[in-house]
């Protein structure tokens, strides 16, 4: 009886992830990243996983937080999962109209008739976090639905789109665009960086466009520029959030901090959301690849 019960509760339990049953946790780094937490106005969570070695750290790495553009990431695959089923071409042209309009991003300042190809909206979305194009892109994908269905589909059930998706006004009010975890945000760039997205060759194209990024002030400031990186990042009063996969000399390394219900609601470079990006992404340059003596070039700071 007691052996049929425990069965039972095993089997209730989560699976775990490849990720999870190969991480190594890494107390040092937890550490150090404990102290740069430490006194921060706002909730915090933190999930770095070392691809060559394993070396894991989660710090409240699986609370919900909001995607701010991040949430662009999933909106790119659902996109390619309907190329990839033939409802959609890569490079066909696309007709903007004013009623798409949303913000005065590149796509939100185009003339209504205007023609623009799908793959320079994507990139849009990606590199620039065009909101114009990255509702259209949404919308084109299928809406909030079907990017969820393919979230769930590929295990990623923590991550969601909400805005303008049937039956979750209420997780918009308090998320808003979308929702998602550092854990499962930062895997879901793995898993695109490891062509199990969609399909090898989206994954490809997909992962290329998320190395194109305009926005590079925050964690990539703290990167040798000539290190290649996946990254997207996100923004909105309260919260502050990047996701970056970094191909470091001595191993690949992702990690993705996101904050949440911040005091400082600022949009000066001082904002303390943007300021524990870069001392975090610091932080894990130095850890992963201590014999470095790179760091950034005196006065950098003028340029964002």
């Amino acid at each position: 009886m007691r052996k049929a019960i425990a069965l039972c509760f095993i089997l209730l339990l989560p699976s775990l992830t490849p990720a999870q049953k190969t991480a190594r946790p890494d107390k040092t780094l937890e550490r150090d990243l404990r102290v740069l937490l430490a006194g921060f106005r706002g909730e915090v969570g933190v999930y770095v996983r070392n691809l060559r070695t394993g070396q894991t750290v989660a710090i409240n790495a699986d609370t919900l937080f909001p995607t701010a553009s991040t949430i662009k990431v999933p909106i790119q695959c659902g996109l390619f999962d309907k190329i990839s089923r033939g409802e959609l071409k890569y490079g066909q042209e696309l007709i903007y109209k004013d009623s798409l309009h949303y913000d005065d991003g590149i796509v939100g300042q185009l003339r209504d008739g205007a023609k623009i190809p799908l793959s320079e909206v994507v990139m849009l979305m990606e590199t620039t976090s065009d909101n114009t194009g990255s509702l259209w892109c949404q919308a084109m994908a299928g809406g909030g639905i079907a990017i969820n269905n393919w979230l769930d589909q590929n295990g990623f059930t923590q991550t969601r789109v909400n805005s303008r998706t049937p039956g979750r006004k209420d997780f918009q009010k308090q998320y808003g665009w979308g929702q998602t975890t550092p854990r499962e945000l930062a895997e879901l760039l793995v898993y695109i960086q490891a062509g199990k997205a969609v399909s090898p060759d989206a994954s490809d194209r997909m992962y290329r466009n998320l190395c194109r990024q305009y926005w590079d002030g925050d964690g990539l400031s703290q990167l040798p520029p000539n290190v290649k990186v996946a990254c997207k990042n996100g923004a909105v009063n309260r919260s502050r959030s990047e996701v970056v996969l970094v191909h470091a000399p001595r191993g690949e390394y992702v990690y993705c901090l996101m904050t949440k219900n911040q005091t400082d609601e600022s949009w000066e470079r001082t904002n303390e959301g943007f300021t524990l990006l870069r001392n975090v992404g610091a932080l894990l340059w130095k850890h992963f690849e201590p014999k470095a003596d790179w760091k950034p070039v005196a006065g950098y700071e003028k340029w964002w």
